[in-house]
């Protein structure tokens, strides 16, 4: 999402985003991940006085911010609090179905969230134990680190993470908690780093399991698999589809259904098996796209981004 290193946020791969997306004045377009409306502004500034933009946003906060106030005025824009597998539902409430000339998913946290230690999200900042996108719902990290099952926990962090120490850490984490608690972030951010051997270079021991937990405690995974297949719907033919990833599992995720959907199947077929009769509905446009060195020197936070696009077919 948008990242920065200052006050100011810095929508992501933007140049590439709206190259990819190709917006004509007239367009209907769905940014599903408002964060601070950076790509959301200059998407506007492409739509004429008949063009529309749908922006959504599950954390609560992105939907007061000042940014999201300062757009609320111009009549092509709404903004709405949801999530990736309500994408549909919102396009069906506005008859947009098959329609939508381009879809935007700019996955991950974005700075804000990160910066703000009350939301938990960051291992630099002491806050809650939280790590809620949408903070009005939901358990939270602490809540479920006090419950989940030891085995359990070490296979969340080894699938979501791809910690390799995983069953350390979730040793760790039960025999602590059945001393004390964990709250706060800096307890759990110092626990992991004292049960992880060694350091990986330029990577905190912490980074892996508070992606792993964060995933679990918002469903990232199954609300992107969800949200693609809802994309997909909403497009028009000749529509196009871009994500943003920001760690390889949701890479993954998105080249998986891109590829699934260009050859005509779409979930993954087993060895040996024949693949499904259904037409290709996807083709994927170019190679996965990366930030380049001037914006890497701007935002650091921009170095694992990685772009994909595709453009629906005719039916």
């Amino acid at each position: 999402m948008e990242t920065s290193q200052g006050p100011s946020h810095r929508p992501v791969l933007l140049a590439e985003v709206l190259a990819a997306l190709q917006l004509d004045r007239d367009d209907r377009v769905i940014d599903c991940t408002f964060g601070r409306g950076g790509h959301s502004r200059r998407i506007l500034e492409c739509l004429g006085p008949a063009g529309r933009l749908l922006a959504i946003d599950r954390d609560e906060d992105a939907i007061r911010s000042p940014e999201a106030i300062a757009l609320a005025g111009d009549p092509r824009f709404e903004l709405v609090h949801s999530r990736f597998s309500d994408l549909q539902a919102q396009a069906m409430r506005r008859g947009w179905v098959g329609k939508v000339s381009a879809v935007l998913m700019d996955l991950g946290v974005s700075s804000p969230q990160l910066d703000q230690s009350f939301r938990g999200f960051s291992f630099l900042r002491d806050g809650p134990l939280d790590m809620r996108m949408d903070g009005s719902e939901g358990e939270t990290a602490a809540e479920w680190l006090a419950r989940v099952p030891e085995a359990q926990l070490a296979g969340a962090l080894f699938e979501f993470g791809e910690e390799r120490h995983a069953r350390r850490i979730a040793r760790a984490i039960t025999r602590r908690r059945a001393q004390a608690p964990l709250t706060t972030t800096r307890e759990l951010a110092q626990l992991i780093e004292a049960a992880v051997p060694g350091r990986e270079p330029g990577k905190h021991p912490a980074t892996r399991s508070f992606q792993a937990i964060r995933i679990v405690i918002n469903q990232e995974l199954a609300e992107l698999e969800s949200g693609l297949v809802q994309a997909l719907a909403v497009l028009r033919p000749g529509g196009r589809l871009a994500v943003i990833a920001f760690h390889s599992l949701e890479d993954r995720m998105v080249k998986r259904f891109l590829r699934g959907e260009e050859r005509g199947f779409s979930a993954p077929v087993p060895r040996g098996l024949p693949s499904p009769s259904q037409s290709p509905r996807l083709r994927r446009l170019g190679r996965a796209i990366k930030p380049g060195a001037e914006e890497l020197e701007a935002n650091v936070r921009a170095r694992s981004a990685v772009l994909r696009v595709a453009e629906k077919l005719q039916a």
